[in-house]
């Protein structure tokens, strides 16, 4: 159980809340078998289809409902959720990654307050919520770090002159700068490429940098203003952040100038070949690294280092752990196919066969109470989010992005300006002014 709540997600705003069924539930038209309702399910991981497939064809074989499965391309969700909701057979299911995106979508999510799935939810305040209504509710814990290959770490810690001793004594930026260099100047000893997986700097595939490490600095001020969202961000630990991205990029397998066609597949299999020592990702990326041909990483050397970047305090911090995964149901869906959609997700979070899906297929942490400890994924990494989880002497860094960053076109921007930083055309002082001035321009926007 997570030990430390979450940041709260509860909207300021009020509005009246309907029905189990939510505003516009049965205005739209019946889609699929009449006599029976639907399910289609928009998915937003592309690493996850085969999976969520055989799960629909598995539910499908057992009650004769329908589930269509469609997944986005990466970065592609929100273009791709806009042009099938205008469809006919729309999405019955979908998802909102954040509060901030409920406001783009909150004309299509259903309340599913009187829901079971809502009710069996650990941490309610988890739940993207607008006056008593709840438009999104969060399906899977994650966490996410620097993933590290234990054995080459070892191999390191037994060289004469390394710079540690174990994992144990790098908890803090300095330390990890001075043994990542001193790693890469023994690379040709260690039998590696690089200390760092690459960057991937790819259109669509930049989201570890500016989503997922951005909410590091990002956590720290807003917890020194003692606020869960701004209207201006001050990137007030902006050097912490080009700290730990310079290490990245200067002690990685791939030249700076080669990292804007590199893609988070590309990384995961350095990693994974052995090629590399550390790759900033979830536990989500378990799945990827397994099944990449001539994998060498053993299940039990896996691990996970939080990501340090020279905040002060940092030796008590923990990864970042949190969801960005809420499942919405179409309000403008029939209510046939809004009562199979919700059977749907209730059989998978409740049902023996559901559950063992979701742990062992998705490999998903679930935050509802329906799962016993002994439901919980077996993957290693997700083993460690748990044990980090459950440190108490760990401060877990929440997921403040959730409800923070204005929009995909922001992070997309900033994507952008971090490319130009790392391969030469751009100083860094010009991508920290960039991101405030977009940042209170689009939060403007939102608040019109």
């Amino acid at each position: 159980m997570i030990r430390r709540k979450l940041v709260s997600l509860m909207l300021a705003t009020t509005m009246v809340a309907g029905a189990v069924t939510g505003c516009g539930a049965g205005d739209g038209g019946d889609s699929g078998d009449d006599a029976k309702g639907h399910v289609y399910y928009l998915s937003f991981k592309p690493e996850q289809t085969d999976q969520w497939k055989a799960i629909a064809a598995k539910y499908t074989e057992k009650t004769g409902i329908e589930v269509k499965v469609q997944t986005a391309a990466s970065g592609t969700y929100e273009q791709t959720l806009k042009s099938e909701i205008a469809k006919k057979d729309a999405p019955t299911l979908f998802q909102i990654n954040e509060p901030v995106g409920y406001q783009s979508w909150k004309d299509y999510c259903m309340d599913l307050s009187g829901t079971n799935l809502y009710s069996w939810l650990k941490d309610k305040d988890m739940a993207v919520k607008e006056g008593d209504g709840v438009y999104g509710i969060p399906y899977v814990v994650e966490g996410y770090g620097i993933i590290y290959n234990e054995e080459i770490m070892d191999k390191y810690f037994a060289l004469d002159g390394a710079k540690a001793s174990s994992m144990d004594e790098i908890n803090n930026f300095v330390k990890l700068k001075e043994v990542a260099e001193d790693m890469t100047a023994k690379k040709g000893d260690l039998g590696i490429d690089g200390v760092f997986a690459s960057t991937s700097f790819t259109p669509g595939e930049d989201w570890r940098w500016q989503t997922h490490l951005v909410n590091v600095p990002g956590f720290y001020e807003y917890k020194d203003d003692n606020i869960s969202d701004k209207a201006e961000f001050e990137f007030k630990y902006n050097q912490e952040y080009k700290n730990i991205l310079d290490l990245y990029v200067n002690n990685s397998c791939t030249k700076a100038s080669m990292l804007g066609s590199k893609t988070v597949e590309n990384s995961m299999s350095e990693f994974a070949l052995g090629k590399v020592a550390m790759v900033q990702n979830g536990n989500w990326a378990w799945g990827d690294i397994s099944k990449v041909s001539g994998n060498v990483v053993k299940e039990d050397k896996i691990k996970f280092l939080p990501i340090y970047t020279g905040i002060p305090g940092e030796e008590s911090q923990g990864i970042c752990i949190g969801t960005e995964n809420f499942f919405s149901v179409n309000s403008e869906a029939s209510k046939k196919d809004q009562e199979e959609t919700i059977k749907f997700i209730e059989w998978l979070f409740n049902s023996d066969e559901g559950k063992k899906a979701v742990t062992n297929e998705l490999g998903f942490i679930a935050p509802f109470n329906t799962f016993e400890d002994a439901d919980n994924p077996a993957d290693p990494l997700a083993k460690e989010v748990i044990r980090y989880m459950d440190d108490e002497s760990l401060n877990t860094v929440s997921w403040n992005f959730m409800t923070s960053m204005p929009s995909q076109t922001f992070k997309d921007d900033l994507g952008a300006s971090l490319l130009e930083y790392i391969t030469g055309n751009k100083d860094w002082s010009q991508v920290v002014e960039d991101c405030k001035t977009e940042w209170k321009s689009e939060k403007e926007a939102i608040a019109e």
